[in-house]
């Protein structure tokens, strides 16, 4: 029986099919026209960038780091460029182990291997931490073969900071090092604009003019364009905005000068500051023992850390800014200006020095046998103890206070060097707040006899201590000690100098203070200083010191022989000169000396003779110095303009070309 199919209705079904795919299919189509539309219109900028960012790479291009020169344009501190081999913890597997293999194809020593793990101790696991420094052309090439076995191993060119004179003035110039956490830290505190222009920035200034300056000296971030593969290897630059180099630093420092000093103290430790008593300008600056600064560039290893850091030399103090030492007898000028400014004492006024001084039922010792009659001049030249006794006890502890604050005693200079201690000026507030039980916030005056020949409670630097000697060298007028004289831009080439606060005067009538400095050329005269100072071309003027390193009874007969070297005196010099029309002032210690004729005053002459007299001590004269044997200079002086740099001392200038 035949089927009969009812043609209509399958065409209406068939019909109702086509239109409900039809809708599916226009439905289908407005939902991807829709979505084009969406990401080709709606979204183009933001997907375009983000293409554009998978097929590119921004990369910062850190700077040249700006260099350091002192005053006569010698470069104290550059840059050199070299290939590190650097270690990404976080992409890689067994950290020991790349290390072992990486061994095998280049050499890594224990000292690497130390100084990779301090710094990886201040950094975080995704950071590219070096592993080995200054690889050889022949090293790069064995690793570059070798590559695809270490995954987060990679060769990177990398600028480095170079001190090329090694330790010399390694207190003024500090260092650079690796950012640490610490400082990471600190720098989410930092405008963006200074966070954005460290990108890529691995090192920073950490003492001395490299951390004061560091934004100069830093310059600013640039940036590359890249375009990358879909690995990531980069194929070709598309654009770049280059680095400006960080600013050059004009010191004011003469490092021929400051390698002078540094050669005289030998392997003594000390401190001396030259300034120029007209301008504040810092000449010398020279805290020893030194260091040097190279150590610190690529990571310093534990094994030299601790050889620095327990030295008992103590040779990463900063003794002409921290070191903290009483004035002894070259406060005792600073005494007689106050004596005279506050009329606490005339000038003619015969005090008898019979050798001790007795307060409260309490000897003070002067000198053996007494000195006789002294008034203001000749307790000055003759160094009195007991003139000085008494007059402290005339005046008072906060009279000395006042009258030495604004000469910058136990104050901060405000030298262009960060890390400045105060010190110690004392003060009956001062001794009030500074102790707990009753008995001891009590100021006795019996503690101001010895305030009067710079011991006691006093407690000074050597640049406080210099930049008195400067205000009083300059009639009273004190310029703040500042170690930069400008800043070169790199860009325009145009060198400007720093601005400088004006000079204060402090108000010290004329006539006192031509007493005061009449007494003090009379020391380098007829005085403690005139040994060293004979025949000198110019005239000086200046005051010798002997300060205690520890407390003795004031029974105790002084023996330098019976105690331990740290126990014994320091040697102390303050001088400027020429005396009419002073250029130049210094402060000098050098630490359990003794006697400042003996060990300080002899520097401090040959500091004069060559910044007066163009003069430059010869070897042997050198050694006499370093020997603490010296008086004049001896034999004939080298002419100190003519001597080309670097200078060589030592043994090696008998033989040097």
């Amino acid at each position: 029986m035949t089927e009969l199919r009812n043609v209509a209705a399958d065409l209406a079904r068939f019909k109702r099919r086509v239109i409900v795919i039809g809708l599916v299919v226009l439905t289908a189509f407005s939902l991807l026209c829709t979505r084009l539309f969406f990401l080709q219109v709606v979204r183009h900028d933001d997907l375009a960038e983000q293409a554009e960012s998978n097929r590119t790479a921004v990369v910062p291009v850190v700077p040249n780091r700006g260099l350091i020169l002192d005053r006569n344009g010698i470069v104290l501190a550059s840059n050199y460029s070299a290939y590190t081999l650097e270690i990404t913890p976080s992409k890689v597997g067994s950290l020991e182990g790349t290390i072992d293999s990486l061994g095998e194809v280049v050499e890594v020593s224990q000292r690497d291997r130390r100084r990779f793990k301090r710094l990886r101790e201040d950094s975080r696991s995704f950071d590219s931490i070096p592993i080995r420094t200054r690889l050889s052309d022949e090293e790069v090439a064995r690793f570059a073969a070798q590559r695809y076995r270490f995954p987060g191993v990679e060769i990177k060119a990398r600028l480095f900071r170079n001190y090329p004179n090694g330790e010399l003035a390694s207190h003024v110039l500090g260092y650079i090092g690796r950012i640490n956490q610490r400082e990471k830290t600190a720098m989410e505190d930092w405008s963006e604009e200074d966070q954005a222009n460290y990108k890529g920035t691995d090192y920073i200034g950490k003492l001395g003019i490299e951390q004061s300056y560091e934004k100069t000296l830093h310059g600013h971030t640039g940036v590359e364009q890249m375009e990358t593969s879909a690995g990531g290897r980069a194929v070709r630059r598309l654009s770049s905005h280059p680095a400006t180099p960080g600013n050059t630093v004009k010191l004011s420092l003469d490092i021929k000068l400051q390698k002078l000093v540094e050669d005289m103290f030998g392997e003594r430790r000390g401190a001396l500051v030259a300034i120029d008593p007209n301008s504040g300008e810092v000449l010398a600056f020279v805290s020893k023992p030194t260091f040097d600064p190279n150590l610190f560039v690529e990571g310093i290893d534990n094994e030299s850390w601790q050889a620095l850091n327990e030295s008992l030399d103590k040779p990463l103090l900063n003794r002409a800014l921290r070191g903290t030492y009483p004035p002894g007898s070259t406060y005792k000028p600073f005494m007689a200006m106050a004596a005279l400014q506050l009329g606490k004492r005339a000038p003619s006024v015969v005090i008898n020095d019979p050798g001790f001084y007795t307060f409260g039922g309490h000897t003070f010792k002067s000198h053996e046998g007494g000195l006789g009659g002294m008034d203001m001049h000749r307790a000055i030249q003759f160094s009195s103890n007991t003139y000085f006794y008494s007059l402290a006890v005339d005046m008072g502890v906060d009279a000395i206070h006042d009258f030495m604050k604004p000469l910058g005693f136990g104050q901060i200079t405000g030298i262009d060097v960060q890390g400045e201690v105060r010190g110690l000026l004392p003060s009956t507030t001062w001794k009030r707040d500074a102790y707990k039980r009753p008995e001891m916030k009590k100021w006795y005056p019996g503690e101001t006899v010895s305030l009067g020949i710079g011991q006691g409670y006093n407690n000074f630097t050597m640049l406080q201590l210099a930049a008195a000697e400067a205000t009083l060298a300059n009639g009273g007028i004190k310029h703040q000690p500042h170690l930069v004289l400008g800043i070169k831009n790199t860009v325009s080439g145009e060198t400007v100098p720093m601005p400088q606060p004006p000079g204060v005067d402090l108000g010290y009538a004329p006539k006192n203070v031509e007493i005061v400095r009449n007494a003090l050329v009379a020391v380098n005269k007829g005085g403690t200083g005139t040994r060293v100072f004979a025949g000198a071309p110019y005239s000086s003027a200046g005051k010798t010191g002997t300060a205690q390193a520890v407390s003795m009874g004031q029974n105790v007969k002084y023996n330098a022989k019976a105690l331990e070297e740290h126990q014994r005196d320091h040697s102390l010099f303050a001088a400027y000169a020429p005396a009419e029309a002073p250029r130049i002032a210094v402060a000098i210690i050098v630490e359990n000396a003794g006697f400042g004729a003996a060990a300080a005053a002899p520097m401090v002459r040959r500091v004069f003779d060559y910044w007066l007299a163009d003069q430059y001590p010869n070897e042997q004269d050198l050694v006499a110095v370093q020997a603490g044997k010296a008086g004049p200079p001896m034999g004939k002086p080298r002419v100190a303009s003519e001597m080309a740099w670097p200078i060589v001392s030592g043994p090696a200038a008998a033989t040097a070309p």
